[in-house]
């Protein structure tokens, strides 16, 4: 069976005081609908957090055929067995990361909202690129504001699959699928969902599906 044309792709809350109990949470997520990548982002942390992270996470993720990528640290990624590394433009470069994490491994390169910096990294051999913020975001300090016409522009274009990022919600999730993103990366959409990070996953799947649906 074909693989959705978009798809959702989590990206952790930035801390995680408890791995146990957010473990257990991200099960019943992912068992909620499909996922296709979980990024796990812990900023300003000592390496061993980020180590246990990963090693609590990953089994869960593996179980059910969800890519581990590893934010900004393809050092650390490459060290640490994950699937893949998303790295920024502040972060080492995607040539870099790609020496690192070997030609198998996913990398992604955030673009912000810059077609050239999108098409640079498609050119170093990114397995795809990141546009954002799309909506306003407390995970992090946005610099961009990109219009979801770049995600139109970019499928019509390019071959190399796009992310869309930055205050993704269930309410606007519809929009970037139809406008054309392979991915929402979406954190507080669904963890910080009402009815539960399950249910957040469930209503995602849906407006998406119907975002793809109503593509030209």
């Amino acid at each position: 069976m074909a693989e959705p044309l978009c798809r959702l792709y989590l990206i952790t809350p930035p801390r995680l005081d408890d791995l146990a109990a957010f473990g257990h949470s991200l099960a019943h997520a992912l068992d909620a609908g499909d996922v296709a990548a979980l990024q796990i982002r812990l900023k300003d942390v000592p390496d061993e957090v980020i180590a246990a992270a990963v090693d609590v996470l990953t089994p869960i993720c593996a179980a059910r055929g969800v890519a581990v990528i590893l934010n900004d640290r393809p050092d650390l990624a490459a060290r640490l067995g994950c699937d893949g590394v998303h790295v920024g433009q502040e972060d080492a470069s995607c040539a870099e990361a790609r020496r690192l994490m070997g030609k198998e491994r996913i990398v992604g390169v955030t673009c912000h909202d810059s077609r050239h910096l999108a098409m640079e990294a498609a050119e170093a051999g990114a397995d795809y690129v990141a546009f954002g913020a799309f909506f306003p975001t407390a995970t992090k300090d946005a610099k961009t504001r990109a219009d979801p016409e770049i995600l139109a522009i970019w499928q019509e274009t390019m071959e190399t699959p796009c992310v869309a990022i930055g205050g993704i919600t269930v309410d606007t999730a519809r929009e970037l699928a139809r406008a054309g993103a392979d991915f929402l990366a979406v954190s507080a959409g669904v963890w910080s969902y009402g009815e539960g990070p399950a249910a957040a996953v469930a209503a995602f799947n849906r407006e998406i599906a119907a975002g793809v649906a109503e593509r030209g």
